[in-house]
Protein backbone atom coordinates (compact mmCIF):
# COMPACT_ATOMS: atom_id res chain seq x y z
CA UNK A 1 0.00 0.00 0.00
CA UNK A 2 1.59 3.43 -0.98
CA UNK A 3 1.00 6.82 1.37
CA UNK A 4 -0.40 10.36 -0.27
CA UNK A 5 3.75 10.78 -0.28
CA UNK A 6 4.24 8.82 -2.09
CA UNK A 7 6.38 6.04 0.16
CA UNK A 8 5.44 2.78 0.67
CA UNK A 9 3.11 1.71 3.91
CA UNK A 10 4.47 -1.77 5.71
CA UNK A 11 1.80 -4.16 7.03
CA UNK A 12 3.12 -3.67 10.73
CA UNK A 13 2.89 -1.21 13.59
CA UNK A 14 6.00 0.77 11.88
CA UNK A 15 8.34 0.51 14.91
CA UNK A 16 11.22 -0.74 12.63
CA UNK A 17 10.31 2.30 10.83
CA UNK A 18 10.26 5.04 12.99
CA UNK A 19 13.90 3.63 14.76
CA UNK A 20 14.89 4.52 11.27
CA UNK A 21 13.45 7.87 10.91
CA UNK A 22 14.79 8.79 14.66
CA UNK A 23 18.29 8.16 13.85
CA UNK A 24 18.20 9.15 10.27
CA UNK A 25 16.66 13.13 11.82
CA UNK A 26 19.44 13.11 14.37
CA UNK A 27 16.88 12.14 17.45
CA UNK A 28 18.63 10.07 20.08
CA UNK A 29 18.60 6.28 19.90
CA UNK A 30 16.70 3.96 22.07
CA UNK A 31 19.65 2.92 24.38
CA UNK A 32 19.01 6.72 26.31
CA UNK A 33 19.27 6.77 29.68
CA UNK A 34 16.42 9.14 31.44
CA UNK A 35 17.97 11.43 34.37
CA UNK A 36 14.08 11.33 35.32
CA UNK A 37 13.57 9.86 38.61
CA UNK A 38 9.66 9.91 37.84
CA UNK A 39 10.09 8.13 34.69
CA UNK A 40 12.23 5.47 36.73
CA UNK A 41 9.58 5.57 39.74
CA UNK A 42 6.46 5.22 37.00
CA UNK A 43 8.40 2.47 35.45
CA UNK A 44 9.12 0.21 38.50
CA UNK A 45 7.10 -2.47 40.07
CA UNK A 46 5.07 -4.39 37.31
CA UNK A 47 7.26 -7.63 38.39
CA UNK A 48 10.33 -6.23 36.40
CA UNK A 49 13.57 -6.98 37.14
CA UNK A 50 15.59 -4.49 38.74
CA UNK A 51 19.49 -4.15 38.06
CA UNK A 52 20.80 -6.74 40.89
CA UNK A 53 18.31 -9.16 39.27
CA UNK A 54 15.66 -9.13 41.96
CA UNK A 55 12.03 -8.14 41.56
CA UNK A 56 11.29 -4.71 41.67
CA UNK A 57 9.25 -3.62 44.74
CA UNK A 58 5.62 -2.90 43.60
CA UNK A 59 5.57 0.15 45.12
CA UNK A 60 8.08 2.63 45.11
CA UNK A 61 8.40 4.45 48.23
CA UNK A 62 6.50 7.97 47.87
CA UNK A 63 9.23 9.78 50.14
CA UNK A 64 13.12 9.40 51.38
CA UNK A 65 14.64 9.58 54.57
CA UNK A 66 14.30 13.21 55.53
CA UNK A 67 17.81 14.32 56.54
CA UNK A 68 18.58 16.47 60.04
CA UNK A 69 18.91 19.72 58.71
CA UNK A 70 15.53 19.27 55.92
CA UNK A 71 14.00 18.30 59.24
CA UNK A 72 15.06 21.38 60.96
CA UNK A 73 14.10 24.03 57.99
CA UNK A 74 10.80 22.85 57.86
CA UNK A 75 10.81 23.89 61.25
CA UNK A 76 11.90 27.11 60.50
CA UNK A 77 9.08 27.89 57.84
CA UNK A 78 6.70 26.31 60.63
CA UNK A 79 7.76 28.67 63.28
CA UNK A 80 7.86 31.81 60.42
CA UNK A 81 4.31 30.81 59.32
CA UNK A 82 3.49 31.10 63.58
CA UNK A 83 4.81 34.43 63.72
CA UNK A 84 2.64 37.54 64.40
CA UNK A 85 4.47 39.25 61.68
CA UNK A 86 3.48 36.66 59.16
CA UNK A 87 -0.41 37.00 60.76
CA UNK A 88 -0.55 40.38 60.22
CA UNK A 89 0.35 40.53 56.53
CA UNK A 90 -1.87 37.67 55.86
CA UNK A 91 -4.99 39.69 57.73
CA UNK A 92 -3.61 42.71 55.85
CA UNK A 93 -4.35 40.50 52.57
CA UNK A 94 -7.69 39.10 53.72
CA UNK A 95 -8.63 42.43 54.85
CA UNK A 96 -8.20 43.68 51.68
CA UNK A 97 -9.07 40.86 49.00
CA UNK A 98 -12.24 39.42 50.73
CA UNK A 99 -14.42 42.84 50.52
CA UNK A 100 -12.93 43.49 47.44
CA UNK A 101 -14.03 40.17 45.72
CA UNK A 102 -17.16 40.59 47.64
CA UNK A 103 -18.03 43.70 46.08
CA UNK A 104 -16.83 42.91 42.57
CA UNK A 105 -18.99 39.72 42.84
CA UNK A 106 -22.15 41.45 43.81
CA UNK A 107 -21.48 44.24 41.26
CA UNK A 108 -21.20 41.30 38.23
CA UNK A 109 -24.11 39.48 39.84
CA UNK A 110 -26.08 42.85 40.24
CA UNK A 111 -25.12 43.64 36.40
CA UNK A 112 -26.09 39.67 35.14
CA UNK A 113 -29.51 39.82 37.02
CA UNK A 114 -30.48 43.10 35.45
CA UNK A 115 -29.29 41.99 32.39
CA UNK A 116 -31.41 39.32 32.21
CA UNK A 117 -34.35 40.42 34.15
CA UNK A 118 -34.57 43.88 33.09
CA UNK A 119 -33.94 44.16 28.98
CA UNK A 120 -36.06 47.21 28.38
CA UNK A 121 -33.72 49.01 31.28
CA UNK A 122 -30.63 48.00 29.58
CA UNK A 123 -31.77 48.81 26.20
CA UNK A 124 -32.72 52.56 27.06
CA UNK A 125 -30.59 54.13 24.85
CA UNK A 126 -27.97 56.89 26.74
CA UNK A 127 -27.16 58.79 24.04
CA UNK A 128 -27.31 57.98 20.52
CA UNK A 129 -26.52 53.99 19.90
CA UNK A 130 -25.00 53.86 23.31
CA UNK A 131 -27.32 52.18 26.17
CA UNK A 132 -27.13 51.02 29.86
CA UNK A 133 -26.21 47.76 28.71
CA UNK A 134 -23.25 48.94 26.86
CA UNK A 135 -22.20 51.27 30.19
CA UNK A 136 -22.65 48.53 32.74
CA UNK A 137 -20.75 45.68 30.51
CA UNK A 138 -17.70 49.26 29.58
CA UNK A 139 -18.04 49.44 33.55
CA UNK A 140 -17.15 45.89 33.96
CA UNK A 141 -14.32 46.06 32.73
CA UNK A 142 -13.38 49.35 34.35
CA UNK A 143 -14.20 47.84 37.78
CA UNK A 144 -11.37 45.13 36.62
CA UNK A 145 -8.88 47.34 36.04
CA UNK A 146 -9.61 49.79 39.19
CA UNK A 147 -9.41 46.61 41.35
CA UNK A 148 -6.40 45.13 40.13
CA UNK A 149 -4.75 49.13 40.25
CA UNK A 150 -5.99 49.56 43.70
CA UNK A 151 -4.51 45.62 44.81
CA UNK A 152 -1.16 46.12 42.89
CA UNK A 153 -0.72 49.68 45.23
CA UNK A 154 -2.53 48.11 48.30
CA UNK A 155 0.18 45.44 48.09
CA UNK A 156 2.85 47.82 47.32
CA UNK A 157 2.01 50.14 50.25
CA UNK A 158 1.30 47.70 52.86
CA UNK A 159 2.08 44.62 52.39
CA UNK A 160 5.36 44.08 49.89
CA UNK A 161 7.91 45.86 52.89
CA UNK A 162 6.52 43.22 55.65
CA UNK A 163 6.62 39.76 53.55
CA UNK A 164 10.32 40.87 52.10
CA UNK A 165 11.72 41.15 55.41
CA UNK A 166 9.81 37.98 56.85
CA UNK A 167 11.36 36.38 53.36
CA UNK A 168 14.61 37.54 54.50
CA UNK A 169 14.48 36.65 57.98
CA UNK A 170 13.73 32.99 56.97
CA UNK A 171 16.49 32.75 54.37
CA UNK A 172 18.36 33.55 57.09
CA UNK A 173 17.56 31.33 59.59
CA UNK A 174 17.31 28.18 57.25
CA UNK A 175 20.92 29.33 56.37
CA UNK A 176 21.74 29.10 59.79
CA UNK A 177 20.18 25.83 60.12
CA UNK A 178 22.32 24.68 57.24
CA UNK A 179 25.59 26.05 58.42
CA UNK A 180 26.20 28.00 55.48
CA UNK A 181 28.47 31.05 55.80
CA UNK A 182 27.71 33.24 52.66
Amino acid sequence: MQSSNGRDRGAGDGSERSAENQQDHGAPSRDVTYEDPWYDALASGWSEVDGTGALAPAVPPARRERSEASVRTRDVYVEVQRSPAFQEVRATYRRFVVPGVAAFLAWYMGYLVTATTAPGLMARSVTGAVNVGMLAGLGQFLTTFLLAWAYARHARLRRDRAALELRWDTQELTRGMRGDAS
